[in-house]
């Protein structure tokens, strides 16, 4: 733990020389330190633009606990996980776990390396009814996970979810399955998605198919928004990358919204034909 953090305070050093890194963690404007920390990474890489900011988010509330999210650049999130009695102490709360892990990440143990992504597929073969060969047959799941790690060579951990977020939610969606059954290979599927990001037309396209699935099951997407709650609030205390469990969240909330309104309509012209009814008579 020692040795963890003094490497975490030697990257203060680097990246925000003008700080103090033994006090990182217990500076009050740790929400200014969050920023400038990606200000500076995003300088590093020579980006200059909006794509740089960190997005903070508090949930409504009368009273504590206050709840706050903040999302980095490359869309990570992370939230408060104390029992906050202000949304000012949330969203610091909040700013200090997303930069610590912003600090982890920079550590050389959280690159993709060889020697990880053999680690991670023996981990995953023993979690699985796969086996070692598997690694080199992308059609397997084992394999897809192999060709994604080595795909993404030298790439942080953030970095990594940041892709995988897209394939966590088609395969929470059904839609991974459903491609599958058209015969699309699963290096097909992975070289497909992976040119693309999670975006508004995305989450529409999903909000759809669960439209789809409140057809076919009525109050499926109630039942999910539920489940999908409770993991959020599980993660936030539990201080994880909160992402997989506030878009599922957000994609939820979208197709619930998109059902009650057309119920809306629905109902209103029908009390519209009702009417004209009525004077017909």
């Amino acid at each position: 733990m020692d040795r963890t953090l003094e490497s975490l305070q030697h990257i203060i050093s680097q990246v925000l020389p003008h700080r103090d890194p033994a006090l990182a963690f217990k500076d009050l404007n740790v929400v200014a330190m969050l920023q400038e920390f990606w200000e500076s990474k995003q300088k590093q890489k020579g980006v200059f633009s909006s794509e740089g900011t960190v997005v903070y988010e508090s949930l409504n509330s009368p009273g504590p606990p206050f709840v706050s999210y903040v999302t980095l650049p490359g869309g990570s999130c992370f939230g408060n996980f104390q029992y906050c009695l202000s949304r000012a102490e949330a969203r610091r709360d909040a700013a200090k776990v997303a930069l610590i892990n912003s600090l982890f990440n920079e550590l050389p143990c959280r690159r993709i390396t060889k020697e990880f992504i053999m680690e991670s597929v023996q981990e995953a073969v023993s979690s699985t009814s796969g086996s070692l060969h598997d690694a080199d047959d992308p059609s397997t799941s084992i394999g897809a996970y192999h060709y994604m790690l080595e795909s993404n060579m030298g790439k942080t951990m953030l970095e990594f979810q940041e892709l995988m977020i897209v394939f966590q939610l088609l395969h929470w969606n059904g839609s991974l399955k459903a491609l599958r059954e058209t015969k699309c290979s699963r290096q097909e599927v992975i070289s497909y998605y992976s040119q693309y990001s999670l975006d508004e037309r995305m989450r529409s396209h999903m909000a759809l198919d669960w439209l789809m699935k409140e057809q076919e099951t009525p109050g499926v997407i109630s039942q999910e928004l539920q489940v999908a709650l409770r993991e959020l609030e599980e993660a936030r205390k539990a201080g994880q990358e909160l992402r997989f469990y506030k878009e599922k969240k957000e994609i939820l909330g979208l197709a619930l919204s998109q059902l009650y309104s057309d119920h809306a309509v629905t109902s209103s012209n029908d009390d519209h034909m009702s009417l004209a009814l009525s004077g017909f008579r």
